[in-house]
């Protein structure tokens, strides 16, 4: 029954985000495109709410000794400083050349986007292969060995390490000052204020990833020591789901492979409702190509990356994770990298960097 709960939990949830984000037309890479290259940051400023309704509800969890930071995976006693960079930057290239990241990629497919099924397939596979299959000995063996060790041993966010050289603990001010901050900033922007969908999507997105540690930490088990409380993300889940589908594995009771069907379904029935659900294919191979090449990029950079944009940028935000901004960091430079490839801009910025 526990299992059964959890499935459904993200089932709904992420039938929920599906839908709202798919009326929306909310994206991590439009949102990183518009503001690096267009200057818009409405949409960042969407996933800016999304982050800071998190904060506030993971970190009130915690205060109120309902999540156990200690279990959340975000929050190793070594920072693996490498897999963060190498896999952002893989991460935010496969995103350019994609369009969208995995969790857009879903959003298309339940739009009738082939182009996004053979992503995700693509996608799905590197991401199994690097967590559990021919992949994963380089990434533990190389690429997880270049980790920065936590003082202590200690965890690897941002008040346990503050706590260490002020003496005091900062988790509810620092809560307090950044979801106010990233709050803020979205709902004084007269613009964004005038598109009830695109607020309507980054409040449930940031609701979902907060309560989503509440859900799983209450129904799984707190003895079973592979058993963690889980948020939004879409890399490690998508490979489940493959590998679920093809062993025929009883993962549809795990919230992650539940999310993902459920983003897949609800996206479906809000694009079909509104007459928008249409079957699209490649135009032509080198279209086919280039999204293969961003499925198999973002399938590995994510796994190195600990996550994708929500994964990292929601889920580990939530937890106030040292991960996160290092991230992020790498998966836009990542895709402003593979945007200057697209428009033919990389000569230019190979020649500004040698000045």
């Amino acid at each position: 029954m526990p299992a059964f709960m959890t499935g459904l939990f993200g089932l709904l949830g992420g039938m929920l985000i599906g839908a709202l984000v798919q009326r929306s037309r909310l994206c991590t890479f439009g949102a990183i495109e518009d503001a690096l290259a267009g200057h818009d940051w409405r949409r960042m400023k969407v996933f800016g709410l999304a982050l800071g309704l998190a904060l506030l509800v993971t970190q009130a969890l915690i205060l109120g000794e309902v999540l156990d930071p200690d279990r959340i995976s975000y929050l190793p006693a070594r920072l693996p400083v490498a897999g963060l960079v190498i896999g952002g930057l893989m991460f935010g290239v496969g995103m350019a050349l994609v369009g969208t990241c995995g969790f857009g990629s879903l959003i298309r497919l339940g739009t009738g986007d082939l182009r996004s099924l053979v992503v995700v397939l693509v996608f799905g596979v590197f991401a199994y292969a690097s967590l559990r299959g021919v992949l994963s000995g380089f990434r533990i063996g190389v690429v997880e060995q270049f980790a920065v060790p936590m003082p202590g041993p200690s965890r690897s966010d941002i008040p346990t390490q503050l706590e260490r050289i002020i003496g005091i603990d900062p988790r509810a001010v620092l809560t307090g000052l950044l979801s106010a901050l990233l709050i803020t900033l979205a709902l004084r922007d007269a613009r964004l204020r005038r598109s009830p969908r695109l607020l309507a999507a980054g409040i449930a997105l940031g609701l979902v990833t907060g309560l989503a540690w509440a859900a799983t930490g209450w129904l799984n088990d707190p003895f079973d020591l592979h058993s963690r409380p889980q948020s939004l993300t879409f890399v490690a889940p998508i490979a489940r789901t493959l590998f679920g589908v093809l062993a025929g594995q009883d993962a549809i009771y795990d919230f992650g492979v539940a999310s993902v069907v459920g983003v897949v379904a609800g996206s479906f029935l809000a694009s079909f409702r509104a007459r928008e659900c249409r079957w699209e294919a490649f135009d032509d191979q080198r279209e086919m190509r280039r999204h293969i090449t961003g499925g198999v990029l973002m399938g590995v950079g994510g796994v190195l990356a600990g996550g994708c944009t929500i994964g990292q940028g929601l889920a580990a935000g939530s937890s106030l994770a040292l991960s996160m901004p290092i991230a992020l960091l790498a998966m836009m430079a990542g895709a402003r990298l593979g945007i200057a490839v697209l428009v033919g801009e990389m000569h230019d910025l190979l020649l500004r960097f040698r000045r």
